[in-house]
């Protein structure tokens, strides 16, 4: 009678194996989470600004969205026709906030006009304060920019476009800032 041992196919070695590469996957993990990570660094806007995302209601949100689409369309078609569009024209091709519709309604009713002077500057006049301030967007024709503007003490069109007499009249100007907290704000 012969007897024969015969042993395990190394179950010590395969498990060594296993947990050695458990351990490099987490630390593979690890360190491309701490490279890929979110900075603690936050934009400081200036004390005549406003963050759009922080600071402003929803119905100054949503204006603030039309406003910017309305925007393009005004430059293209004042680059097409040479001239502005009123904002009657810009209700009657249905580009919000220039549409008196529900929305409107409810974000404010506000009452749009076209400011004379150089470049061009919408103001919308909010008929409830309480909701949503007045607004007031300047396009400026050389450089393309858009600056809008909000004042939520005051429902009358401000005497000069010029940045320092709108921060002197109490007008904020509302600031964009895209950078990781777009997604993930963090309230301290």
């Amino acid at each position: 009678m012969t007897v024969q041992v015969v042993r395990p196919a190394g179950a010590g070695h395969e498990t060594l194996y296993v947990l050695v590469l458990c351990l490099f996957i987490v630390l593979a993990a690890g360190a491309v989470v701490a490279w890929h990570g979110e900075t603690d660094s936050e934009t400081v806007i200036a004390g005549h600004q406003i963050d759009a995302r922080r600071d402003l209601t929803p119905a100054e949100q949503g204006i603030y969205a039309d406003l910017r689409v309305a925007a393009d369309e005004i430059r293209i078609r004042r680059d097409e026709e040479q001239a502005l569009l009123s904002p009657a024209e810009l209700a009657d091709e249905g580009f919000p906030p220039f549409v008196n519709d529900a929305s409107a309604a409810s974000r404010g009713n506000h009452q749009w006009q076209l400011l004379p002077g150089d470049g061009a500057a919408y103001f919308g006049a909010s008929q409830a304060l309480d909701v949503a301030g007045s607004l007031l967007m300047r396009l400026d024709g050389e450089q393309e920019q858009v600056d809008v503007w909000l004042n939520r003490n005051s429902a009358s069109a401000p005497a000069s476009l010029d940045a320092t007499a709108l921060i002197a009249a109490g007008w904020q100007q509302i600031a964009s800032q895209y950078d990781a907290g777009v997604t993930r704000q963090h309230r301290h």
